[in-house]
């Protein structure tokens, strides 16, 4: 499939766009280059082509132009983390000011930032705009219009919800981007752009106004960056977590890798089972130990998903006041059946932290630090007459609340990404971690 970046949105001569955030931080720390450099060829770029894929519902110039102007006036601007460089936001982050793009009740201006947006501009970030989301999460977007002339690839699948930050980093229409992942939207959107995306565990960042959770504790707010570097200085910038160098945080000692379905079902496509393969290969010249062991996925995994997705949908849906009557046909369905699982108390609690102490306990019988799978769901056999239905491998950590992180293993010109595991707390190893499979 091909890419919509193509010489044909017109060069950027500046270096800008397209470039990872730690590069253009350095850039304008230095002088180098200004904020307003930075925004001017983003915005160049979105031009291009945003017409073709369709990742941004708001972008005002104006006030992103106003916001350069106050980052090169600030007298710690080379002291900033994130300095000058451009993020994209999800819809139902509130910027002031900004009314979101989605058309849901409750979609008027915010009177304040969202504390994500506060964090990002304190780190020296500019705030592109929104990107666009389903309606509660549910329905796919946009199909990714094919361009030419670039090997990566971001031809998303159109029942992807939240890929519009990992099409917008992959496209260089910005160099970060945050979205909500309450099932493995950013990762998968992340996997499928080539693009590098976390999913914290449970709580680590703050949520979309302010919310002590959404979904019943499925959704937590996803990162996507080009670079595992990338993504530790946005997730520096949001969690006040100091990581620092990489390369300090040091890289597993035991790493277990398994390409089985949380489903129990379903056949993994070859590249991807593959890439699982290549990762313990890197390991294993990085001198880590590796061992072949499947976790112990209880039965009924998905289905304590499906459950408590379609609850958290219909609870959404009573928060906005959405007539259920103005909702597409796939989303009134998932309304309907979240709106019974309520009624019926199916949400059982005790069953997400079964699970959670179980893999804690997997993980630490076996002293393994990182469990590598594949990214990318697998396919299970479908009715006659329908498609496959995809089994996704991104869901059962939502549900347990543990860390995951999607990134591309680089061997030769090919880029087929896995997800990385890991316990509470330890993103900045899932990240270091990430980082030694960038490198071919």
């Amino acid at each position: 499939m091909a890419s919509v970046l193509s010489d044909r949105a017109g060069p950027d001569m500046s270096g800008l766009a397209g470039a990872d955030a730690a590069t253009i931080a350095a850039r304008v720390r230095d002088g180098d280059a200004t904020a307003a450099d930075v925004v001017d060829a983003h915005l160049t770029r979105i031009d291009a082509v945003d017409n073709r894929v369709g990742a941004f519902c708001v972008v005002d110039p104006q006030r992103v132009r106003a916001e350069a102007t106050g980052i090169d006036a600030r007298s710690d601007r080379f002291a900033l983390p994130l300095a000058g460089v451009p993020v994209a936001v999800e819809d139902d982050v509130a910027l002031a000011g900004v009314p979101t793009g989605h058309g849901l009740p409750g979609g008027e201006a915010a009177l304040r930032d969202d504390a994500l947006v506060r964090r990002l501009r304190a780190a020296g970030a500019i705030v592109l705009g929104r990107t666009r989301t389903a309606e509660l999460g549910v329905c796919g977007f946009t199909r990714m219009a094919p361009g030419a002339g670039d090997p990566v690839d971001i031809a998303l699948p159109a029942s992807n919800p939240c890929g519009a930050g990992a099409a917008a980093v992959a496209a260089g229409m910005t160099a970060l981007a945050l979205g909500r992942d309450g099932g493995g939207s950013v990762r998968l959107a992340a996997a499928w752009c080539g693009q590098v995306g976390l999913k914290p565990g449970h709580g680590t960042l703050p949520l979309p106004g302010g919310a002590e959770e959404r979904w019943f504790g499925l959704a937590e707010t996803g990162l996507v960056a080009r670079t595992a570097t990338d993504v530790a200085l946005l997730f520096e910038a949001l969690s006040g977590t100091v990581i620092g160098d990489l390369a300090a945080v040091g890289i597993p000692r035991r790493v277990v890798f398994s390409t089985a379905s949380p489903a129990g079902r379903g056949r993994l496509d070859p590249a991807h089972h593959d890439a699982v393969r290549k990762a313990v290969r890197r390991f294993t010249e990085l001198g880590v130990q590796t061992v072949d062991a499947d976790p112990p996925y209880p039965t009924g995994l998905e289905r304590e998903w499906t459950r408590r997705w379609r609850a958290g949908v219909a609870q959404e849906a009573a928060d906005l006041g959405v007539d259920t009557a103005a909702l597409g046909r796939r989303t009134s369905a998932v309304v309907r059946r979240g709106r019974r699982d309520l009624r019926r108390e199916r949400l059982v609690p005790g069953t997400v932290h079964t699970w959670r102490d179980r893999m804690a306990g997997w993980l630490d019988g076996g002293r393994y630090d990182v469990l590598v799978l594949p990214a990318v769901g697998s396919r299970a056999p479908a009715m006659r007459g329908s498609r496959p239905v995809p089994v996704p491998y991104t869901q059962a950590w939502n549900l347990a609340g543990l860390p995951a992180l999607v990134v591309p293993v680089r061997w030769g010109a090919a880029r087929v990404p896995v997800q990385l595991v890991g316990r509470p707390g330890s993103e900045p190893l899932l990240m270091a971690t990430a980082a030694c499979l960038e490198t071919p």
